[in-house]
């Protein structure tokens, strides 16, 4: 009696595992996966319906009716005469495979509102890294992203408020650490990283840059990118002190790997003023590709909280600098 129940519950255990089989390779979302698979192959072909006035074949043509509507030509990074480097922005086509796909797993109808469009990028001709050395003062216009700068040189009283104002809101900002400020606050940095953020160079003594020959402006970033890399971070950016430079700080930036980094809007909050000035500064001046410059100061810590309202009101994201600046899009969710 025992043999067949056990005969019995090791068959109905294989019926199920064959249904389960064929609905992961015959079902809808199977078929959504396998299109996902077959599309990494290199050379495969669409896995789509002709066309024959069938639900199917109206799905695929409606894809490939809006497909052209849906594209977006990349823009090539550029060297400005205001504005100096101005990175490129990804063009986008929509991958009439996947989505085709993608609709038929979840059971999207053409037209609705929420249907699931899947895009490829693509690539800009010109990259920021294809430029000649200059400096960045904004990114790409056509990208809705801004970067939150935040310059620390002194002291961390107001730091902890704005992290957890950072935290509060799901942003991510860019902290440039002055070199001896971070062989201070080792452990305050390691909290900053542990919490996400990206953290770059503010040379070591927030020094103006232009008065110094290239030798003590290569030890002012070189001292603080060795702190950095005992943090283990791979650093990208050079924030000058007080915006101060000359073309040998770009180039000599560049010999660390470095970009130099300014802003597009300044705070100005070391002059203390009333965080709702800031709050209203913000909101008639950000824009797309904004990188806005504060310090962890009394103001930016009250203000903080409303620049980012003001921000998303706008319809832009906040992030980092290495996200602003980055060619990538935001509505490309692949």
């Amino acid at each position: 009696m025992k043999k067949n129940m056990s005969a019995t519950f090791i068959a109905v255990l294989a019926l199920a595992g064959c249904a389960v089989w064929f609905a992961g390779s015959y079902g809808t979302m199977g078929e959504y996966v396998h299109a996902v698979k077959h599309a990494e192959g290199a050379g495969a072909e669409a896995v789509v319906p002709a066309a024959t006035g069938e639900p199917e074949s109206q799905l695929l043509e409606y894809i490939q009716s809006e497909a052209d509507k849906r594209k977006r030509q990349p823009v090539d990074a550029v060297i400005d005469r205001v504005w100096k480097a101005i990175p490129g922005y990804d063009g986008r086509t929509v991958d009439v495979q996947l989505t085709y796909a993608k609709a038929k797993s979840v059971g999207a109808s053409p037209g609705d509102k929420t249907f699931p469009w899947v895009y490829k990028a693509i690539k800009p001709k010109v990259s920021l890294n294809d430029l000649p050395l200059q400096p960045i003062y904004r990114g790409n216009e056509g990208k809705p992203s801004v970067a939150l700068m935040i310059n620390v040189a002194w002291g961390d009283e107001f730091l902890a408020p704005m992290l957890a104002t950072l935290k509060e809101s799901g942003v991510k900002a860019t902290f440039f650490f002055d070199g001896t400020w971070l062989s201070k606050h080792m452990d305050t940095a390691k909290e900053i990283i542990a919490q996400g953020h990206e953290v770059s160079n503010h040379a070591y003594t927030h020094p103006d840059m232009s008065k110094l020959g290239a030798a003590r402006q290569r030890e002012e970033i070189g001292k603080t990118e060795e702190l950095l890399k005992q943090l283990g971070v791979h650093n990208v950016w050079f924030a000058p002190p007080s915006g101060d430079f000359n073309a040998n700080t770009v180039k000599v930036a560049s010999e660390f790997g470095l970009r130099t980094v300014l802003w597009t809007l300044d705070t100005i909050d070391w002059m203390k003023p009333d965080p709702s000035s800031v709050i209203e500064k913000v909101s008639r001046k950000v824009g797309p590709g904004s990188l806005i410059l504060m310090h962890p100061t009394s103001t930016s810590k009250g203000a903080l909280a409303g620049m980012i309202k003001v921000i998303r009101a706008k319809g832009l994201v906040p992030g980092t600098v290495a996200q602003t600046l980055s060619s990538e899009r935001i509505d490309i969710r692949l």
